[in-house]
Formats: C-alpha cells, structure tokens, sequence
C-alpha cells in the first residue's frame, strides 16, 4: 500500500457534527492502522457562514474527544495552509490550467437565464442543470467578453457522452451516465472556488491517498473523477462510509435528534463513550464485543468490515453505553469526572450570577439550578406552552420560527437572543407576551426563572436548540 494519508474537511459553519467526528474516527483508524497521517483541513468557501468561532468549536470538540490530527490549521504541516480561504491563488492558477487546456471555459449566463433554463427543463420535463451552451464559445469570443468586464463563471467540460466510473473500496464500481453529470461551476464570478474545485485540487496537492467519507457525497464523486482526468491527476481511492440514522432510519439531523457534540457534552456524555459509540455504528469488532476503546479499535480495524447498512444513531443507546463506563469507575474517578465536565467553575459562575438575587439559603440554588444541567425532558405539560386565548396551531408557527432563528444565531449573546426574538415577534405579529412565556417554561421548564434572556444564553446554544425542538414535538401532540 502507498503512504496513506486520510482527511476530514469540515465546514465551519455551525456547531461541531457527531457525524464530523464519526468520519474523523474511521479516518483515523485507518490512518494509525496502516502507519500513516490524519489531516484537518477547513473547508471555509462559504465565506458568509463561515466563522472562526465554528472552527474553534470543531477543533475543542475533537480534542475533548480525544481524536487529534497530525496536520491542519492550528498545528501546520508540510502541505498547508490548511484553510480553503488562504489557498484562492491556488484555486485560480488550476482552474486558469483547465481552461488552456480546453478542459474548463468560461460561462457568461445571469442567473436570470439559468432560472429561465431551469423552468423550461421543468416544464418539459428534461434533466435538470446546466445545458452547455456557452461550451460553444470561441476562446477569442470569451477572451473579448472577459476583457468588457462581462461577469462570468468557469465551468468544467464534461464529456457529453459516455459514463463515469466511481470505483469504491466497498460498494465496487458505480457507473453514472455522463448526460446526467452537468457542466460543474469550479470558479465563481466573485473568484472564490466551489467545493469540488478545491476539493480535488487540495487532496491531490496534500497527497491524500484515500478520501473516506459519508454516502452522501457519492452522487458528487463523478465530478470529482472528472475533475481528476481533465487535470491528468491520479484520483485517490474512494471509501464512502454509511450515513448515521434516526431510529426511523431517516438521516440523521438536528430536526429529529441532537447532533451537536457539544449538547451530548452538556448532557453528561463521557467523551470515550461518545467515541465507542461512533466506532459501533459502522464496525464490528471480530469477537462482536460492545464497548471498545480507540486503541483498541485501531488494533482491530479492517476498512473493509465496515457494515453498510445504516448505522442507528440511538439515545437510549448511547446512554446505555456511558452507564457501562460510568459504574467501572471508582468513585474518586466518577468525582473528578462530574466536577471536570458538568460542575466546573466556569460553568457554576455563570448559573450564580443568575441566581444570587433569587436565594435566601445556599440549598435554593441546587432547586432552582436544575434546569441548566437538567435533561431534555423537562416535565411541563404541551398545555403550559400556550398563552391564554392561543390554541396549539398558533403556537406551532411561533416555535417553527423561533427554532430557526435559534438554529442560524451564530453567536449565542444576550443581543443575539434578544433580535432572534424579536424577528420572531415581527414575523408572527405577536407580542412579548405570548412569546415570552412559553419560551422560557419550554428552555426552562418553569414560569419562574432569572431573566430570559441571561438564562437563554447561560444553559447555552445546545440544549436551548434542543427543548425547542422538543416543545415543537409537544405542541404537536396537542393536534394529534
């Protein structure tokens, strides 16, 4: 086998995924197994949802769960930058190389016309993307149309005939027909590249020998393929690894379960359970033990045990799995955990500021704390989410919105909570009133709490997504 060298390449734009460190896990695992390097690299394109906050956060969640990289942003490496955004000039040179050699050209349709396109394919029922009719150009005609100052994009030349080849290590080869792979933007009109440009281009320039990933991005894989013939570049061998699942096998998302790592760090979660959990959801240790450790999984590991079938991202699981972690400790062990990861300093700090003016004797703040450490079930009835003279279907639609207005806070501050209320409140047309109250029993589990805003934010961005998210579900029992 040739050096291997794996990656992920998360997108900072939101809190760090289970599935992020699901793919991170197998990644790694294959890497220590066969000698080689685990790199991070930051996909930031989307430079409007991009943050540094976002990357702080995957990399501490991946630290805390103890699966470190030998390359990446933070720690540097022979084949960096290691974020998207400090490799444009790259990006540029490589896609100026395909259009001089005919593989790549440049595309002058607004987005005006490619709407128009796109509802005329609908309209006749044709194949959806792009049609190629500016692959016609002459160089000289684009050259002159580039030199008026004309926006344009760069889009690869797919061969229109024909098929492609996605050779996977454990699916065996998927075919996809050329006439349904469309000509793919690589450069955009502001300059910036697409995923799939930098992609290829950092994985072949970083020497990535396998690109282990999630099913999803199998559909995008002939592009890539592409991308690699037009540049006469070796691809690296593919390995796409199942997706994690709802209980109702749908894929896993924040809708139907959290999938924050920092929410099952809040709930008490022991990081090497989290970790051994991952590990059971695509493999299967040879004597079909449960509980493993990294190292021992590595020892292990064969890529080609992986199970294809969709792994079931289950709570009841997961908490099954910790209790077994939790009772081998020895109490002085169990001490330090629970005063390491739930009742720090840092956190106490936060929940006595809110309190203090609330208590009269120190046993008022255990009895008035519970609900910033407490569990997602918070005990209300549905009918305490509704304000007088409400019904249950006109609360649904305040909740829809304050769950996504929840969601896209990309800072979690007293300010930021207080505009996402009152966009909710514009949207609505309600008042603080009917706002108000049933958000905080549904973050709290009470009418009475410090003040909404300062709690909010103290319990913090995960489990306030998350009760939201439940209260949702209850609103709704009240309509079944």
């Amino acid at each position: 086998m040739t050096d291997v060298r794996v990656r992920i390449a998360p997108s900072p734009t939101g809190d760090p995924h289970v599935g992020t460190a699901y793919i991170a896990l197998f990644n790694i695992a294959f890497a220590r197994k066969h000698g080689g390097r685990f790199i991070l690299r930051i996909e930031d394109t989307d430079q409007v949802r991009s943050t540094r906050e976002s990357e702080e956060a995957i990399f501490e969640a991946l630290r805390w769960l103890g699966l470190t990289w030998d390359e990446g942003p933070d720690i540097g490496g022979p084949y960096g930058p290691y974020r998207q955004s400090e490799r444009r000039e790259i990006y540029a040179e490589h896609a100026k190389q395909l259009v001089a050699s005919g593989e790549a050209y440049p595309c002058f349709c607004s987005s005006e016309t490619l709407s128009a396109m796109r509802e005329e394919q609908m309209r006749n029922k044709l194949p959806l993307g792009y049609d190629g009719r500016c692959r016609k150009l002459t160089a000289e005609e684009a050259r002159n149309r580039i030199a008026a100052g004309e926006s344009h994009v760069i889009r690869l030349r797919v061969p229109a005939e024909g098929e492609t080849i996605v050779r996977d290590r454990l699916r065996g080869d998927v075919s996809f027909q050329n006439s349904q792979v469309d000509d793919q933007v690589l450069i955009k009109a502001d300059g910036s590249p697409t995923y799939h440009l930098a992609n290829v281009v950092d994985d072949h320039l970083m020497q990535i020998s396998h690109v282990i990933r999630g099913e999803e991005w199998i559909s995008s894989t002939p592009k890539h393929v592409q991308l690699y013939r037009a540049f006469g570049w070796q691809a690296p061998e593919f390995i796409h690894l199942p997706l994690l699942r709802n209980p109702d096998k749908s894929k896993l998302s924040k809708r139907k379960n959290p999938v924050s790592i920092n929410y099952y760090r809040r709930l008490g979660v022991l990081p090497e359970a989290l970790v051994n959990f991952l590990g059971m959801m695509g493999y299967s240790m040879p004597d079909e033990r449960e509980k493993f450790s990294v190292d021992e999984l590595i020892a292990e590991f064969e890529i080609d045990r992986v199970k294809l079938s969709g792994p079931v991202f289950g709570l009841d699981k997961l908490k099954w799995l910790t209790g077994l972690y939790l009772r081998e400790m020895s109490e002085e062990a169990l001490l330090d955990r629970i005063l390491g990861e739930l009742y720090t300093r840092e956190s106490l700090a936060r929940f006595v500021k809110l309190l203090q003016p609330r208590i009269e004797v120190l046993g008022d703040f255990h009895q008035q704390s519970g609900f910033f450490y407490g569990p997602d079930g918070l005990g209300y009835a549905p009918e305490e989410l509704l304000p007088k003279k409400r019904s249950a279907a006109e609360m649904l639609p305040v909740f829809r919105k304050l769950s996504e207005q929840f969601d896209a806070l990309r800072s979690f501050t007293v300010e930021s909570v207080d505009e996402a209320i009152k966009v909710v409140m514009e949207e609505t047309g309600y008042k603080a009133r009917d706002v108000f109250l049933p958000l905080r029993i549904a973050v709290t589990g009470s009418k009475a709490s410090p003040e909404l805003h300062e709690t909010i934010v103290a319990i913090g961005p995960e489990l306030c997504r998350q009760r939201i998210r439940l209260a949702l579900e209850k609103l709704s029992s009240l309509q079944s």
